[in-house]
């Protein structure tokens, strides 16, 4: 069995969900549209489709047309009942596919850190307790209509939310390590992110990467062995 992983950026393949699918023998799929990499089509031996963050607008595909390839997959894979997992940027792309506003707000802050996630009370299913997960956006999105608002954040209200059981979409980024997280930092230097409003500075970020790390990958762990249940 395989899981799509669609990817905006070359980045190392080193993140907790491709490390999941080896941990349980699943092939980790891995596509860059943005590279001209085809999606391929839905097919038996697919499990799962795992759109991740990146640097595109949700609502720019007619400045890349490669995301029309991907609103297309998001949409098979809806119309398929197959697992979608979006994560920042995909989570946006599922909002806007479903007709949500997806950007920026108006309050103009940005998140990159680590930051406390609380559960909504639909949401404790999925997150049972306030968890800090790693951030880095200043875009949002609207809960979709028919969507469960399922998290939220002290500045972002919308943080994650469902579709039934086969869609989920979360602006935090769980799959991230902490030596993924250093060539994050490496580039907010390179592209002067620790001067935007409310962005944490680096002795935080490290401080709570230490203290709230772990956690973070034992979350994504149990999520994803019930996500993908059918990929094992």
């Amino acid at each position: 069995m395989r899981i799509l992983c669609i990817r905006h950026e070359a980045d190392p393949t080193d993140d907790r969900i491709t490390r999941w699918c080896a941990d349980n023998h699943v092939t980790a799929d891995i596509r860059r549209p943005f590279r001209g990499e085809d999606l391929g089509g839905i097919t038996d031996d697919l499990a799962g489709v795992v759109v991740y963050g990146g640097n595109y607008n949700a609502y720019d595909s007619a400045k890349h047309p490669f995301l029309r390839k991907e609103y297309e997959m998001i949409d098979a894979a809806m119309q398929s009942n197959i697992p979608l997992l979006g994560i920042c940027q995909g989570a946006q792309m599922i909002a806007h596919h479903m007709g949500a506003f997806a950007g920026a707000p108006e309050h103009g802050l940005h998140e990159f850190g680590y930051y406390e996630v609380v559960p909504t009370d639909q949401g404790k299913t999925i997150l049972p307790t306030a968890h800090h997960f790693t951030q880095a956006h200043f875009h949002t999105f609207d809960v979709p209509a028919g969507a469960t608002h399922l998290a939220r954040s002290e500045t972002f209200e919308n943080q994650a939310f469902s579709v039934g059981k086969a869609v989920m979409a979360v602006q935090f980024h769980p799959e991230q390590t902490p030596a993924g997280f250093a060539r994050w930092m490496a580039r907010g230097d390179d592209w002067g992110r620790y001067a935007e409003p409310g962005v944490q500075d680096k002795d935080t970020q490290t401080r709570l990467m230490q203290a709230h790390d772990a956690a973070q990958g034992a979350w994504l762990t149990g999520f994803l062995d019930t996500f993908f249940v059918g990929a094992t």
